[in-house]
């Protein structure tokens, strides 16, 4: 009877000191157990007045739908690509050869492209070049297999042109720039911003009356004549394709 008093308040100590030993361990293995989902569920259960509310949702909402009108956009925008690439194919006749863009020279996209056409399919230097929506150049020389165009935008480039509304003619020269100049050859040329201008009929290095571009500014007081800023209609560097129209 004399032991029962000094022993159980031993192991009432014992039991309390390997208790929290035995409840980790217990913890550790019914963690291994559920994999770790219990404690994802009480994460979920602690955590739900902070997740966001109806104007978080809203914003994610109006993300995703801007995300789409974006997308919707493009692909809008590529169709219309590939429709005026598909339109400029179906207007190749016997005296026009499409050819690709297979490179732009690195000083910059107005100087020269590179097409992957050549002298094997007719190509010859002086032959000119249409985009979408107008002429942009001439071939300059050619290999075999490809062709360099220099384009209307280019120093040295030089074509006759005429203002179609005011029938007053001048020459196209490029500048190094996106945009060419129009040197008037009478000092009254009576252009205005706006104005379309396309290769003159009477024109022997390009086919007469292709649209070129449009008058962007006009200055009087230069001498001897005025000349024209001119904003081309097809753009080179966003033309995938291009047109040649044969020399015959």
């Amino acid at each position: 009877m004399g032991a029962y008093p000094w022993g159980a308040p031993f192991r009432f100590r014992t039991l309390r000191r390997v208790m929290p030993l035995v409840l980790l361990i217990g913890a550790f293995g019914f963690v291994r157990w559920t994999k770790g989902t219990a404690f994802a569920d009480i994460y979920a259960f602690v955590s739900r007045p902070f997740w966001p509310g109806s104007s978080q949702r809203e914003w994610v909402q109006i993300s995703a739908q801007l995300e789409q009108q974006i997308k919707l956009n493009l692909l809008e925008q590529d169709n219309q690509r590939l429709r005026r690439l598909l339109s400029l194919d179906k207007k190749s006749g016997s005296d026009r050869i499409s050819a690709p863009v297979i490179s732009r020279t690195t000083k910059g996209w107005w100087q020269k492209l590179e097409l992957g056409k050549g002298g094997m399919n007719g190509i010859t230097p002086g032959d000119a070049v249409m985009g979408p929506g107008g002429l942009i150049g001439r071939i300059n020389s050619v290999t075999p297999t490809t062709a360099r165009v220099m384009l209307l935008t280019a120093p040295g480039s030089q074509i006759g042109v005429w203002a179609e509304r005011t029938k007053r003619h001048g020459m196209l020269m490029g500048v190094g720039t996106s945009r060419p100049q129009m040197i008037f050859l009478d000092n009254d040329p009576n252009v205005r911003p706006g104005d379309v201008v396309s290769t003159s009929p009477a024109s022997t290095l390009v086919p007469p009356n292709v649209p070129v571009g449009v008058v962007e500014s006009l200055d009087e007081k230069v001498w001897p004549t005025p000349h024209a800023i001119v904003q081309l209609i097809a753009s080179p560097e966003a033309i995938d394709w291009v047109q040649i129209q044969i020399q015959r």
